[in-house]
């Protein structure tokens, strides 16, 4: 997870912000649909991400996730582990990752010196998982001030157990970078960003980049996902 200095992306983003309710992380207790589909990366055996399913052998994550934060350099896909629906430290499957594809306008700079709209990655697994567990996405949606979000993740204060964060509110829109109320922290890089129905049927809308602060308050970096973005990345590797 970056930590970004985004006041001028955010201040042209947002000329005026309200920031109205405040988004309550809590571990889940109970079963919440599309739970199995999301899960915990372990890259080059010690950095951690979280990605989603989109198919019984591709998992949505962040594209920074696929660099090793001390050199900069792209890790190898052997090194990835995908930890799907990991709860209490027990995970319904886990899966090693044959191929790596990011999408090709991402360019990975180091340092905090982010780039945002297109931090986006697949990860080609190397066995499916069942289809049954593949969290849906909600194709080209379009998110506008307001709409209501959740995100769910695992963080470094939540290792073993995934985080929901419901609800939280989209505060602006640019192109395919959203900002959002949705509080995140480290490991919460690639989570699903996602449209929720009374806190139930999820459908994949965005992917968590990075945190940042606005007027003293946390907020959230994602980039929008589109049915052309994925068929990119699967095209570009």
């Amino acid at each position: 997870m970056r930590v970004l200095k985004l006041a001028c992306l955010i201040s042209f983003l947002l000329p005026t912000v309200v920031l109205g309710e405040s988004a309550t992380s809590r571990k889940i207790t109970e079963a919440l649909p599309g739970e199995a589909s999301v899960g915990r990366l372990v890259v080059n055996g010690n950095a951690m991400c979280t990605g989603a399913l989109v198919s019984p052998e591709l998992v949505l994550t962040a594209a920074h996730c696929l660099y090793d934060p001390k050199n900069g350099r792209r890790v190898n896909p052997s090194q990835i582990e995908f930890q799907a629906g990991l709860r209490r430290g027990k995970a319904v499957a886990v899966r090693g990752v044959a191929e790596t594809m990011q999408h090709p306008k991402y360019e990975h700079r180091r340092k905090g010196k982010a780039q945002v709209g297109h931090d986006l990655a697949l990860l080609r697994l190397d066995r499916p998982i069942d289809a049954n567990a593949v969290l849906p996405m909600a194709k080209d949606i379009r998110l506008g001030t307001g709409d209501m979000l959740g995100v769910l993740s695992y963080n470094i204060g939540n290792r073993n157990d995934p985080v929901l964060e419901y609800p939280c509110r989209v505060l602006a829109t640019q192109h395919q970078t959203v900002v959002m109320s949705c509080e995140v922290d480290f490991g919460a890089s690639g989570a699903p960003v996602l449209a929720l129905s009374n806190g139930k049927n999820p459908s994949l809308v965005s992917v968590v980049s990075a945190r940042a602060a606005m007027g003293g308050k946390a907020v959230s970096i994602g980039t929008t996902l589109t049915a052309k973005a994925l068929q990119d990345m699967m095209r570009g590797g």
